[in-house]
């Protein structure tokens, strides 16, 4: 059995019975903490690709409601890397730093969504040699909407990555979700 799959066994017999993959998994929401308040996660995420597999297991994030509509927040994590033509490594990986700033409140009654941005920047502290990190830095230029209907509500909204390094032959793109 392979690390990679002792990993993925653990994770699944971990993982609680109703899993959802709402904000903050790939999407966000434009709602920041209240203002003096802390909000903490822990999560694991995995990529495999081709015979490789990387991810952080167990990350963490820290959120802070440092102003009126707007959030520090912190994220690091112990990384893992697991090349198909080698052994697993793990150490400690990238870390995150973002502020998400709401700027429209939500109308109740009418059609105005709360929206806010949250750019973030990824500082490359883990050892890219290693597989575990980008080895650059790397910035997220998002903007997120939110709007409830009764008791559903929805979430959209997306950004730009800066994911440039000219020796690593990586390039920037669109998210969307």
């Amino acid at each position: 059995m392979t690390t990679a799959w002792l990993i993925t066994v653990i994770c699944a017999v971990l993982m609680p019975e109703n899993a959802h993959a709402g904000p903050p998994f790939r999407t966000d929401d434009p709602v920041p903490v209240e203002l003096g308040h802390y909000e903490s996660y822990s999560f694991s995420t995995g990529t495999h690709l081709k015979g490789d597999t990387s991810g952080e297991l167990p990350g963490f994030e820290l959120t802070y409601g440092l102003i009126p509509n707007g959030q520090l927040q912190i994220g690091a994590g112990t990384a893992f890397a697991a090349p198909s033509n080698g052994g697993t490594v793990f150490g400690y990986g990238d870390t995150e730093v973002s502020f998400k700033y709401r700027f429209i409140q939500e109308d109740k009654d009418g059609l105005r969504p709360q929206v806010a941005i949250f750019p973030a920047v990824q500082i490359p502290t883990g050892n890219h040699d290693r597989g575990l990190g980008a080895g650059h830095v790397q910035a997220f230029l998002p903007v997120w909407a939110q709007k409830s209907f009764g008791d559903w509500t929805t979430d959209v909204g997306g950004g730009y990555w800066i994911n440039q390094s000219d020796s690593l032959g990586d390039k920037d793109f669109w998210f969307v979700g």
